[in-house]
């Protein structure tokens, strides 16, 4: 068996995974951050609940488990009474995650041009002192100065100067997933095993063009039966406008209440929304940097084409 890697960021700590008694059809939906998490999530449970009518918060039905801002015992006790088959988020890449045969494994990957979009909204919208208040109350801050060693970062103050600081970052992958380089390195870690038969590797532009098509897709890898007059609702229940409208049950840590408004955490949910801040130069920069990052092969998976404007 495979030693896991290690990934410890202000908030999240894969040793979470340790332990965890996995079962036989557990499902963990594991994407760098900005990626599609949540969407997955909701076509997960529209899948296997078929109804829109959720019984808890999508992020209480499909913890975080190795986020930190809840207790860890918290989270596991409402796993492990959980009957329906499981689907757990996580943002470690899989070699951080235990491997098992009988658990699927899903990623999503996503334009990173517009991941750095997101992010920037995500940040704007969060309200760090909670953040922080949370993490305190459920494990602490006497990591802090490993995780963190520089305090939080000042980020820039122009959007374009913030995409570079994202796309640029040079922290170590292992103490933060909001970067290029953690990104794609999280993408590569499922890229390189999508042929594996418990391993489901989709992307957010495929979400975005045919939502049923890949919604029906999933249910197939996934061994699920929908009765076709299901599908209509179940659908348009996983579309981000609907999901937008139900915010308070969709979004993830509602009910931690970390944003300043939940129904913003959707805004930048567009695709291919960089458009309108790079330009040609600005392009040659960041393929200069992928280049770096990323095989060609992925590369050119993750932007569904070359790295042009035209892309």
């Amino acid at each position: 068996m495979r030693e896991p890697v290690r990934y410890h960021s202000i908030i999240d700590y894969s040793t979470r995974w340790d332990g965890f008694p996995l079962r036989e059809g557990d499902i963990i939906i594991s994407t760098p951050p900005k990626c599609g998490t949540t969407w997955t999530q909701m076509i997960c449970a529209m899948l296997i609940f078929q109804t829109p009518d959720l019984s808890q918060p999508l992020d209480l039905i499909s913890p975080w488990l190795d986020q930190l801002l809840r207790p860890l015992d918290s989270v596991v006790a409402d796993l492990e009474a959980q009957e329906h088959r499981r689907f757990i988020k996580s943002h470690t890449p899989l070699d951080g995650l235990p491997f098992d045969p009988r658990v699927t494994y899903i990623a999503v990957g996503r334009d990173p041009r517009d991941v750095a979009l997101s992010w920037d909204n995500h940040w704007a919208n969060m309200d760090f002192d909670r953040v922080m208040a949370l993490r305190d109350a459920a494990v602490g801050l006497d990591d802090l100065a490993e995780v963190m060693p520089q305090g939080p970062p000042v980020l820039p103050a122009s959007e374009r100067e913030r995409f570079w600081f994202w796309v640029e970052n040079s922290t170590p992958r292992t103490k933060s997933s909001t970067t290029l380089a953690a990104t794609l390195y999280h993408l590569s870690t499922f890229f390189a095993v999508r042929n594996e038969p418990n391993v489901i590797l989709l992307h957010y532009g495929d979400l975005k063009e045919d939502l049923e098509g890949q919604m029906r897709q999933l249910a197939a890898r996934l061994s699920l039966q929908v009765p076709e007059e299901r599908w209509p609702e179940l659908v348009q229940a996983s579309t981000f406008e609907a999901m937008k409208r139900r915010a308070k049950e969709t979004g993830p840590n509602q009910t931690e209440c970390v944003w300043r408004d939940g129904e913003r955490f959707f805004h930048r949910a567009r695709h291919g929304e960089w458009r309108n801040l790079l330009d040609e130069e600005d392009l040659r920069r960041y393929e200069a940097r992928i280049n770096e990052l990323a095989g060609a092969e992925l590369a050119a998976w993750v932007h569904r084409g070359p790295i042009t404007l035209a892309a």
